[in-house]
């Protein structure tokens, strides 16, 4: 098998446009969770190479979206042509790569709740030196900051010597990604909410464009349409389908001042900063999209007053119990939680046999397979009728009488249960 350089390797990303890059195993600790997926996407991988691209700062800053989405298409389009271009000259060297999406698209038949990615860039440009995850969970290049976009190649050719992780975090946990953040996703703490983040910034991606077609379709006439969506939210959708998909904020890259090449003005003078980069997002008049009766809605509603709510369903809508599990996770609302200690025993039957155990404890939620611990409520349901039910497809009553579902401990458990899930 040819084994190859890694500065050789960096040397040909450069050439080919990218601003930096790595090299590292599949057979890396890190990338432990990934191998099977690539390998499934190229069973003869033995190695990637991580690369960034850099992105225009002032055009991602800016409170106009179009100006900062046009930097987010043509960065993206950028980072897929180096890539294509790195796996073209391995392939003259004789050496067999692939190059995956630096964005969209991905698998979809997984969506939701599977894995739609062959390879996690971030997790693969961290293993390979070009930076660390910060608080908004964006990858914080040393000199460029979370200004980048991120490309791999899969490879066949083993490497003589691997990049290694920067000693260093650029992140120094100034936390204006929290402060202007519009829905509360990042939280002072460190925590994330993935479907506050979801439901707003990707709200013309996968979920909420599939929410908008039902919007659509429910409404019976155009009259009716026009009350539930604006014409103008209309006309953002069709740029999204004309153009490319529209991200409602990124004003957690926007705003961060980490790396070589940035900290500086911010150093100089942080309340001049605040003044030209935070606040004209924070006094921006927009829409923000909340799932009702979530965390996000309560947030943007106290710390936004002026920035409209719409009220949308978040998309995500697992059909089968292990993505349900999974997704559970990432729609869990901690706020809503509060005060809450409850283990529920979940059994499943019919067209899929699956037991778990889910606990809510001190806002936390855990979730496991099997039954563990002494339930608050146990819940036997059919797996088809449970979907049904949680997506407003079918009514509790009809369940419990039809004995699709069967309950033991007090039902206010399981009404407690759907509002820590609100979707």
């Amino acid at each position: 098998m040819v084994e190859l350089s890694r500065q050789a390797l960096i040397a040909l990303a450069i050439e080919c446009g990218a601003d930096d890059a790595g090299a590292i195993s599949i057979d890396r600790e890190e990338m432990a969770g990934d191998r099977p997926h690539i390998l499934s996407a190229f069973a003869r991988a033995r190695s990637v190479i991580s690369f960034v691209v850099r992105m225009n700062v002032e055009s991602v800053r800016t409170p106009w979206r179009s100006i900062a989405n046009r930097e987010f298409h043509t960065k993206i389009d950028h980072a897929d042509i180096v890539a294509a271009a790195i796996v073209h000259k391995l392939g003259d060297m004789g050496v067999a790569a692939l190059n995956p999406s630096s964005a969209f698209p991905m698998e979809m038949d997984q969506f939701p709740g599977g894995r739609l990615w062959a390879v996690s860039h971030k997790t693969a440009a961290v293993a390979a030196g070009l930076g660390q995850i910060g608080v908004h969970r964006n990858v914080i290049h040393p000199r460029f900051g979370n200004f980048i976009l991120l490309g791999s190649v899969i490879l066949e050719a083993e490497l003589a010597e691997q990049s290694v992780p920067i000693d260093f975090n650029p992140c120094f946990e100034c936390k204006l990604c929290v402060a202007a953040c519009p829905v509360g996703a990042i939280k002072s703490d460190g925590a994330f909410d993935f479907s506050a983040c979801y439901t707003h910034n990707y709200r013309e991606f996968m979920g909420g464009f599939a929410e908008w077609t039902e919007r659509i379709a429910d409404s019976g006439s155009a009259v009716a349409l026009r009350g539930k969506v604006s014409d103008s939210e209309q006309a953002s959708m069709w740029q999204s389908l004309a153009y490319g998909p529209n991200y409602k904020a990124a004003y957690c890259m926007a705003v961060c001042p980490a790396g070589e090449n940035l900290i500086e003005r911010y150093q100089l003078d942080k309340k001049q900063y605040l003044k030209d980069v935070v606040d004209p997002l924070q006094a921006k008049v927009e829409p923000l999209y909340v799932v009702p009766g979530s965390d996000a809605e309560a947030y943007a509603a106290r710390r936004f007053p002026h920035k409209p709510l719409r009220k949308v369903g978040s998309g995500l809508r697992p059909r089968n119990v292990p993505n349900f599990l999974r997704s559970l996770r990432l729609v869990f609302q901690r706020d809503q939680a509060k005060g809450f200690d409850c283990t529920y025993h979940f059994t499943f039957t019919g067209s899929e046999c699956h037991e778990a155990t889910i606990v809510i404890r001190n806002r936390k939620l855990t979730v496991e397979d099997g039954h563990h611990g002494k339930p608050t409520l146990r819940v036997r349901v059919d797996a088809r009728a449970w979907f049904a039910f949680i997506y407003k497809e079918r009514g509790l009553l009809s369940m419990l009488v039809g004995g699709k579902l069967r309950i033991r401990g007090n039902p206010r458990y399981l009404l407690a249960f759907g509002k820590c899930f609100p979707t």
